[in-house]
């Protein structure tokens, strides 16, 4: 498949792609866009920075486009379900730029963090498109502000990390309140078995689309591994932060308490840095996300769950201060730097104690890390 074009969507759909200078579609885009076109239920294995949210948001859109009708009081006629608010919020904006010539066309966020008020004034007349996040959603639900009897789409986004967060038990109750008879799709990094059985009871006869074995990491990432002592690492960084060429550096800590350690170590040392984790406010986030953005910050400290969603070209290096004691999330991880063509380094700190974590990460990547 080598443009957008052939895959029959609707010209106004077109016209906003010629705009945000897509051309060629990725592999995820490629393979999903025709299958949910003819309506099929999908399961999409892909890791972030892969497309997938206009492999998802596209054939919604088309859909919306080619069978127009008004959306009921209270409801919705497509759900995209997401972890984290920092995703929810991206996934919205993406609908609204591939959507921006289709007219009406409502999309909602339903996410915590922010006053309920607004988001149920926001329903009351009904939404085309409704991204939440499974907590908030529920919270509408019970306040009788939200019905999820009209779905003809639903969506689940980084299922594998709604795993991680504890939401399964709350995305069975959702999906028990849906009509049985909708599309629904279906994406993760990772197949856990309880996924797998999730998957199982949620789609109908589905596609499965994969793209790159669920484990390769970026070609262009120079990856390399510092043995060191615990007491070390906070030395380390900041001898890191002074010898790299570094543009945009995200830093990755195993806890929230540990990420706020790391800034207050490295604001002693005069380097300004910042942290991202669910401890912080949703403006706070906010607003540190756009002054990384923007450039203003160069050093970011997040977790893996605040990390998640963050999609931010320029960043040139990733550290794991902590080595993720999930392989994959290494992966993950990493795959924040070398966007867009771009090339990224991933340094990784090992304590003794974390060996058996870099041995697993070896393993699922197959390729051993240069040590230093």
């Amino acid at each position: 498949m080598t443009s957008f074009n052939e895959f029959g969507l609707a010209e106004p759909i077109l016209r906003a792609l010629a705009q945000e200078k897509y051309v060629t579609p990725t592999p995820i885009q490629a393979q999903t866009i025709p299958l949910a076109c003819q309506n099929r239920d999908v399961i999409g294995i892909a890791q972030t920075g892969t497309g997938k949210t206009a492999a998802f948001a596209l054939p919604i859109l088309n859909h919306l486009f080619n069978k127009r009708q008004r959306p009921a009081q209270k409801s919705c006629r497509v759900l995209v379900l997401s972890p984290t608010r920092e995703l929810s919020g991206q996934i919205a904006d993406s609908f609204r730029a591939y959507g921006r010539h289709i007219r009406p066309l409502e999309i909602a966020l339903a996410i915590g963090g922010v006053p309920i008020n607004r988001q149920v004034r926001a329903l009351a007349r009904g939404a085309e498109v409704l991204v939440a996040t499974p907590g908030r959603l529920l919270d509408l639900v019970h306040q009788r502000a939200l019905r999820l009897d009209q779905i003809e789409v639903l969506v689940l986004d980084e299922a594998d990390r709604m795993l991680d967060m504890g939401f399964i038990h709350d995305i069975k109750k959702i999906v028990a309140m849906l009509p049985k008879q909708r599309q629904t799709l279906f994406f993760s990094a990772t197949m856990p078995q309880e996924i797998i059985r999730l998957a199982d009871a949620m789609l109908r006869e589905p596609a499965r689309v994969a793209v790159t074995p669920q484990a390769t990491t970026v070609d262009r990432i120079e990856q390399r591994v510092i043995l060191t002592e615990k007491a070390s690492k906070a030395s380390l960084l900041i001898e890191v932060l002074k010898t790299e060429k570094t543009d945009r550096v995200l830093v990755f800590t195993r806890t929230k308490h540990g990420a706020d350690k790391v800034v207050r170590g490295l604001q002693k040392a005069g380097h300004a840095a910042e942290a991202i984790h669910g401890n912080k406010s949703q403006n706070q986030r906010e607003r540190v996300l756009a002054a990384f953005r923007n450039g203003r910050l160069r050093t970011l400290i997040a977790t893996d769950i605040a990390a998640r969603g963050i999609d931010v070209d320029g960043v040139s290096h990733v550290v794991n201060y902590d080595l993720p004691n999930i392989p994959e999330s290494y992966v993950h991880r990493i795959g924040r730097t070398a966007r867009a063509g771009a090339e990224g380094v991933a340094i990784s700190f090992c304590d003794h104690e974390e060996r058996a974590y870099l041995r697993d990460i070896e393993r699922l990547i197959r390729m051993t890390i240069p040590a230093t």
